[in-house]
């Protein structure tokens, strides 16, 4: 987990001096564990978005996340945009809320819904649990969790 933290505040820290910015989607790639949520992105149009101004707070699902939805569901939503769209923006909250200021309770995610953050034994969305928190980017910040949490 630190490697990764690491990682990504070096390719903040690199991409600093040059012309592109190390934003959202440009620290995911960097990071080297998020292949399928940014191949998600991709599909569903919304790597502009992450992108853009932000700043955003991305609950964002590892690789190994993604792992435990079955392949013919996971292939089936890449290939949906709609549904797709709606659960990557239900892992977004606006503005830029680092780990130690998560206050427990109910939050607005840009897809409209409420999630549910609690800080007892650590950060957890939605009984997904943070197992990287804090990976800065220029427009908002990454934390990693365990699970694809699911819209209602």
């Amino acid at each position: 987990m630190m490697k990764k933290s690491l990682l990504a505040l070096a390719l903040s820290a690199g991409f600093a001096f040059s012309a592109q910015a190390a934003d959202i989607v440009d620290t995911a790639i960097g990071a080297g564990n998020f292949k399928t949520l940014v191949a998600a992105v991709q599909a569903a149009g919304l790597v502009d978005t992450l992108k853009g101004p932000g700043p955003f707070t991305v609950f964002a699902p590892t690789d190994a996340a993604f792992a435990k939805i079955p392949k013919e569901t996971l292939d089936g939503l890449l290939k949906d945009k709609a549904a797709l769209t709606k659960i990557l923006t239900y892992h977004v909250v606006a503005g830029k809320v680092m780990a130690k200021d998560v206050k427990p309770g109910m939050v607005k995610t840009v897809q409209g819904s409420d999630i549910t953050l609690a800080t007892t034994g650590g950060v957890t969305v939605n009984g997904a649990k943070v197992v990287a928190a804090d990976v800065a980017a220029d427009n908002g910040v990454i934390h990693a969790i365990d699970t694809v949490i699911m819209p209602k």
